[in-house]
């Protein structure tokens, strides 16, 4: 029998594994699913540019790769889920507010205690982003970035702003319900209204638009294997 090929799950947090790490594994049953924690965003962390992001991504890979005794060979795929965080609206739709001392998201805009800091995050996330969806291999593998907007618990759970307590409890609840129903998840991921499932660089071009990265959508199913699609 084959040695199954190892996908590579980067997510940004602990309870994004806990929403999707059980169904990337029921749906990607010939492949060896690892979910890879960031526990940051690495297209805002600071230093990370469109001329460093791909090799600092590399890193993760490769460190995973030699503490396990694989090569390049070895790997299916990298899938990259990432937040949007509104990294594309226009600074207008940045209004101050001084009691928000984290950023608080809506579908028009977003408030902070800092206009300037969000504005200059925004940037460095929106160069970030471009370089990854026009980038299709990471070490010699095939890369694939697919976002959530504004944010997983958006998508997931039609929720903004919530703690890290909601976080996790909602994630548990989610993969609750669907691991053993993959054809429900289906149709939640790839059929609801939320749902762009255009082509790859049509979905990236569609989140960049107006404000849409502000409101409810993903092209996560576009990563699903074909039959799942039809």
């Amino acid at each position: 029998m084959a040695r199954k090929k190892v996908l590579f799950v980067i997510v940004e947090g602990p309870s994004d594994d806990e929403a999707l790490g059980v169904l990337f594994n029921r749906i990607f049953d010939r492949n060896s699913v690892f979910v890879h924690i960031m526990h940051r965003d690495i297209t805002s962390e600071r230093g990370v540019r469109p001329d460093n992001i791909l090799s600092r991504l590399g890193n993760e890979v490769r460190t995973y790769a030699k503490s396990n005794h694989f090569t390049s060979k070895d790997f299916q795929e990298i899938i990259h889920i990432t937040d949007m965080d509104g990294a594309y609206v226009a600074d207008e739709h940045i209004v101050e507010d001084p009691s928000a001392k984290h950023p608080v998201y809506s579908t028009e805009d977003i408030a902070t205690c800092s206009v300037e800091a969000i504005a200059a995050r925004n940037g460095q996330k929106r160069q970030n982003l471009d370089k990854l969806c026009s980038c299709n291999q990471l070490w010699g593998i095939p890369y694939r970035v697919f976002y959530m907007s504004c944010n997983l618990d958006h998508v997931l759970y039609n929720k903004l702003n919530s703690t890290d307590a909601e976080k996790e409890a909602d994630a548990y609840a989610f993969a609750l319900q669907y691991r053993n129903d993959i054809a429900a998840f289906r149709s939640f991921i790839l059929d609801s209204d939320f749902s762009v499932s255009s082509s790859y660089k049509d979905s990236w071009a569609f989140i960049k638009s107006g404000t849409e990265f502000l409101k409810r959508h993903t092209n996560l199913g576009l990563c699903f294997p074909p039959a799942l699609q039809e």
